[in-house]
């Protein structure tokens, strides 16, 4: 059953409701996948049978499902499949400095994604979840070499429902309490900004091959718009 937030949205379970600064939880799909989009790495957290591990990974999604894959051995993923995992993806946008140290924060955008994972076998789903991977971090999946059937193979792919996730956003000044604004102390934010620098071509790459164009386009640019035109 949804639980009721003071914002009026609802969260898809009673796991994903926020309940400590709940005014900070963000429920709708658009405002989850946003956050998703601008991401690359998820820490996935699995009870492995010698304890909990959490590990980062590349992922990619549709409209309905998460994508994570590793090698066919990978000990997280094998552990993982038919059990419940949760996913984060968290952005960090700054430091929060207050007038107490009691009070420093950071701005920051999070996803937690939780649920039963599902392993893909059918190897069309599985090379377009690969495909949707590949391209979430950049497009290059059409100018690279396809994918043999040895490399699929050798690839474990589980697939994650959206539907039990929520985000959780902190932005602005630091919350410092009344007694201490008129102090002699420094308040404020430190942004903090993730940018792509200029392709360095492979030592050992054939001269005459271009940059492809999406990759190309990561140059100064941050995470939040790689797929920019």
């Amino acid at each position: 059953m949804s639980e009721s937030t003071g914002s009026g949205t609802q969260a898809p379970s009673s796991r994903t409701q926020l309940r400590r600064m709940a005014e900070r939880g963000r429920y709708e799909r658009d405002e989850v996948v946003e956050i998703l989009d601008a991401g690359l790495i998820a820490h996935v957290g699995v009870n492995t049978p010698d304890g909990p591990l959490v590990l980062p990974m590349a992922y990619g999604r549709d409209d309905e499902n998460l994508y994570l894959h590793g090698a066919l051995a990978n000990h997280l993923l094998n552990s993982g499949e038919g059990t419940g995992i949760c996913v984060t993806v968290t952005h960090l946008d700054g430091l929060v400095m207050a007038r107490t140290p009691f009070h420093n924060s950071m701005n920051y955008r999070c996803v937690v994604v939780r649920g039963q994972a599902r392993r893909i076998d059918d190897a069309v789903a599985k090379e377009r979840a690969l495909k949707l991977v590949t391209d979430h971090i950049v497009a290059n999946w059409d100018t690279s070499r396809p994918p043999t059937d040895a490399d699929l193979r050798a690839t474990l792919v589980l697939e994650l429902s959206l539907s039990e996730a929520s985000a959780k956003v902190r932005s602005g000044d630091p919350a410092d309490d009344e007694e201490d604004m008129a102090g002699n102390w420094w308040a404020g934010v430190v942004p903090l900004t993730t940018r792509f620098e200029l392709p360095s071509p492979s030592a050992d790459l054939t001269e005459g091959i271009p940059t492809p164009a999406a990759i190309a386009r990561l140059a100064n640019r941050t995470p939040d718009i790689r797929r920019a035109r």
